[in-house]
């Protein structure tokens, strides 16, 4: 790439889940599930190295199959149920510049979003290029049935607006636009994870993606709905 920052796509997989066992390797439609992060990574030519950080011997393995490096082991402290992604990211950058490598900044895709495109992260890529930014993160928009100024809470068996004012809102069309950051592509520097000790920084740009790309595959519902859209062809892959 011409610009001379390094970025490393991580992806991270532990042995361990509690909703649904050995998530990770799951298959979907015939492919293990992480397998989807790992041929998207690759097929992004903005990407200098797609790594999977993972405690098990299997994924491990799968990983490497599909053409992702393990170049280091994640330590049983960090990959626990209550393990954030933060030390995660700040882990694996050390691991790769202790062994001579450079991750100027560091695409974080976690394995249970299928449907990403490769597009999308050429667009992430390309809104970090434009300018000093600390983060990109993709987002989504709030569908109208989910809006906060439409939520609602029970005092004493009662429905009340969660928020103030919200009354007036009778229509979703005199709703403000709203977005949600949907998980699929976080985008940061090393300096954000590193020396901010964040995953987001101060400047923080959006990548904004349709929903239905952003399925996050995590109960077993999730799977089924994944796989009918698959079978349907009503989503693609890469």
């Amino acid at each position: 790439m011409a610009d001379s920052r390094r970025i490393v796509a991580v992806i991270p997989a532990r042995g361990g889940s509690k909703g649904i066992p050995r998530k990770n390797l799951r298959p979907l439609v015939g492919k293990p599930l992480i397998a989807y992060s790992i041929e998207v990574a690759l097929g992004c030519r903005l990407l200098d190295r797609v790594i999977v950080s993972t405690d098990d011997t299997e994924i491990a393995a799968v990983a490497r199959q599909f053409g992702a490096e393990v170049p280091f082991w994640r330590p049983e402290t960090l990959a626990r149920d209550e393990t954030p992604t933060l030390p995660v990211l700040q882990h694996a950058v050390m691991e790769i510049e202790a062994s001579g490598g450079t991750a100027d900044w560091v695409m974080l895709l976690q394995p249970t979003f299928p449907f990403r495109r490769v597009y999308d992260l050429e667009a992430a890529c390309g809104l970090m290029l434009e300018g000093e930014v600390d983060s990109v993160v993709s987002a989504s928009e709030i569908p109208h049935h989910y809006h906060p100024l439409w939520a609602w809470r029970l005092e004493e068996d009662r429905l009340t607006p969660f928020l103030s004012g919200a009354e007036r809102y009778h229509r979703r069309q005199d709703l403000p636009t709203l977005y949600y950051r949907n998980g699929a592509i976080y985008l940061v520097s090393r300096r954000t994870l590193l020396e901010d000790n964040s995953l987001f920084g101060k400047f923080c740009r959006p990548l904004v993606m349709p929903r239905f790309l952003a399925v996050n595959l995590d109960e077993e519902w999730d799977f089924l709905f994944a796989e009918f859209l698959l079978r349907q062809g009503l989503v693609g892959v890469g």
